[in-house]
């Protein structure tokens, strides 16, 4: 699907799909210049759908992937997530949300380097609570439940300058899944990765989205790991391109 034009099609009820986006446009500006990175993109990513995002450097799939996290908003058009329109929503909202319903994996690790495995991936439900997030009895328990899902049991107790790279993403995963999240987004994952371990880090995810059916959208340049997913989205100049 890509560009819808019309306007009374945006003021229709969402759809039943996790993720909607409806002539999404984002508009950047530097000075008196105007930077179009998203021009009008419409799409629908069903639940328990495992997506790719795909294009060139300056295609829009970051500027995407941040909209879908809610980390930004777009300039025009909506966006629903679990029918829930986002556009519109305060800092504090967003926030919310983000801790409620989303997990991120980066290309970078981005783990706490002076504390355990555990206590990283512990952290992670502290500040979620602090956000309006699920609050757990014993968060302890809680990361030692994840890190064991993730095949961490073992290395609880180390720092991640101890650990593999691989193992070190597989911590980053577990933080990402600890608040029980509807979606996970994962941005270029297996980037910093051999490609062995890449290929591990991917079957972990695909392997979560199958026995707990959570969504999984991936930005990737990868097509080895695009063609793994049941579909692909491909960006070009801030459009989707068909087929």
């Amino acid at each position: 699907m890509n560009t819808i034009k019309d306007q009374t099609n945006l003021e229709q009820a969402p759809s039943t799909a996790m993720l909607e986006g409806r002539d999404l446009a984002k508009i950047y500006r530097l000075g008196s210049v105007e930077v179009p990175a998203l021009r009008g993109i419409s799409f629908q990513i069903d639940r328990g759908e495992v997506v790719a995002i795909m294009g060139a450097s300056g295609s829009g799939k970051s500027t995407l992937m941040n909209i879908l996290g809610c980390l930004d908003l777009p300039t025009s058009g909506q966006y629903f997530l679990s029918g829930e329109n986002i556009a519109g929503k305060s800092e504090d909202e967003l926030a919310h949300i983000r801790n409620q319903k989303i997990g991120f994996v980066f290309q970078m690790f981005n783990l706490l380097p002076r504390i355990t495995v555990r206590r990283n991936v512990e952290l992670t439900l502290f500040y979620s609570t602090g956000n309006g997030g699920k609050s757990w009895k014993n968060p302890r328990q809680r990361a030692e439940q994840v890190l064991d899902m993730v095949g961490l049991s073992d290395r609880m107790q180390h720092r991640p300058t101890e650990l593999s790279g691989g193992e070190q993403q597989r911590v980053a995963i577990a933080r990402a899944l600890v608040n029980e999240p509807d979606l996970i987004l994962a941005d270029e994952p297996t980037g910093n990765l051999d490609s062995h371990t890449g290929s591990e880090i991917i079957n972990l995810l695909l392997g979560l989205n199958k026995e707990r059916g959570l969504t999984l959208v991936i930005v990737t340049h990868d097509s080895a790991i695009a063609a793994q997913t049941q579909r692909v989205i491909r960006l070009r100049d801030g459009l989707i391109e068909n087929g």
